[in-house]
């Protein structure tokens, strides 16, 4: 579970484009809840204007925030920031704004100034309802090996080609015939290129369940696939009763955690509970795994219960509920880590991740909410998870973190962000 962001309420905006948005949110609003009856031919043209209305509201957005960046990287010049560090903070600021992560924020930038700077036809297709923003996400994904010049030319051509006319899946397959045309070398450099940014990765799913994926080389992909293929094969003529994709996944964890069997895997749980929930196997409360989120209590006990791999306990205890219902974690047991390192690692399970507002990435860094160059202490208290992005960024002009609450008596432990337009963003520490 990540932090809990609240906005706190911007004043009545003078700006007569943001007013008029604001009435037309209202307006929208107002029309769901209508139930007129109408024929059915409106309604489809209802449902196709507002697909175009949402197309023309992505291109606006893309407008504003080409603009908003421009301004920025401008201010930041006057400010005399390092060269190195010019546009930082830019993305992020997006992100807020839109309720997303800082990554998404930036990719966000991205096609945005592509857009505007390089595929004036897509653009223009896009501002006038006929393009879907998923289809002009995909003729900047595939062009965006190619100079300027070219990509103007490239986006001439995809225009000619009628784009518009194609669904999701052709418009793609047809930008990347065309951009790979205009530049065969390139596109092959590309793909020689994004090789450098082979990684893995692991997010939560629905019902206890995550999602480990790997992005990968294709010949390697597929051979690890295929590996994975035949030894499921084998073991289904040889009569093993599990489904072919249990075999796959179970043969998979063993393969790389080196253990006889996919549920043995050692394990380290912290669980981040109330003192009674550990004692009493009757008690409903959710465990909590970092990276991954809540955990029925029970299911966690299974998992402790019946693991023949390793397993270590680390002792968390948070405030008693008869004398407090917060639930904050107020102390923890040091036990396998050294004492400089128990402090981190107390931060890291109350904030679970980034504490940035709206960012779920894992944390990195533990910031000192008060700086400690200007008599911020090191303690619980003024620590704060954050991902490496998120550590850079709050050194930029105009960043602010301020605590508004310690994590004491009946509040969670909270702050709240400004940006240097002045906006502000409250993050409280999940739950435990």
């Amino acid at each position: 579970m990540s932090a809990l962001t609240v906005i706190e309420p911007a004043p009545q905006p003078a700006d007569p484009l943001t007013a008029r948005l604001d009435d037309l949110i209202l307006d929208l609003g107002g029309y769901v809840s209508d139930s007129s009856p109408a024929q059915d031919g409106v309604r489809i043209d209802r449902i196709a204007r507002l697909e175009k209305l949402r197309a023309a509201t992505a291109a606006l957005q893309a407008a504003e925030t080409v603009r908003f960046a421009r301004s920025q990287v401008a201010e930041q010049l006057a400010q005399d920031v390092h060269p190195d560090a010019i546009g930082r903070g830019i993305g992020d600021q997006i992100a807020l704004a839109c309720k997303i992560s800082p990554s998404a924020g930036s990719h966000r930038l991205a096609v945005a100034r592509a857009l505007w700077f390089e595929l004036p036809e897509t653009f223009t297709q896009l501002t006038a309802g006929e393009l879907s923003e998923q289809v002009a996400e995909s003729v900047v994904r595939e062009t965006r090996h190619l100079d300027a010049p070219t990509r103007l030319a490239v986006d001439a051509q995809i225009a000619a080609a009628g784009i518009t006319t194609l669904g999701p899946r052709a418009a793609a397959a047809c930008a990347r015939r065309l951009a790979y045309e205009a530049d065969p070398q390139r596109y092959l450099e590309r793909g020689r290129t994004e090789r450098k940014h082979r990684r893995v990765g692991i997010r939560p799913a629905p019902d206890t369940m995550a999602i480990l994926r790997g992005y990968l080389p294709v010949e390697q992909g597929v051979a690890c696939y295929a590996s994975l293929r035949k030894h499921t094969d084998s073991l289904i003529a040889g009569g093993d009763p599990r489904t072919r994709d249990q075999i796959m996944a179970d043969t998979l964890v063993e393969r790389l955690t080196g253990q006889a069997q996919a549920e043995d895997v050692n394990i380290e749980v912290n669980l981040t509970m109330p003192l009674s929930s550990l004692t009493d196997p009757t008690d409903r409360s959710a465990a909590t795994i970092p990276g991954y989120g809540p955990l029925p209590g029970p299911v966690a006990r299974h998992i402790v219960q019946t693991s023949q791999g390793r397993r270590w306990w680390r002792r968390l205890f948070t405030r008693p509920s008869h004398l407090s219902p917060d639930g904050m974690i107020i102390g923890g047991d040091p036990a396998r880590r050294r004492f400089d390192g128990w402090l981190a690692q107390l931060i890291s399970l109350r904030d679970q991740t980034c504490r940035d507002p709206f960012c779920d990435a894992p944390i990195r860094h533990h910031d000192h909410i008060v700086r400690f160059a200007d008599g911020g202490p090191t303690t619980l208290a003024n620590g704060r998870g954050v991902c490496a992005r998120g550590n850079y960024v709050r050194e930029m002009p105009g960043w602010q973190i301020i605590l508004n609450h310690d994590g004491s008596r009946r509040h969670p432990h909270t702050i709240t962000v400004i940006t240097p337009t002045g906006h502000r963003y409250r993050s409280r520490a999940p739950d435990p």
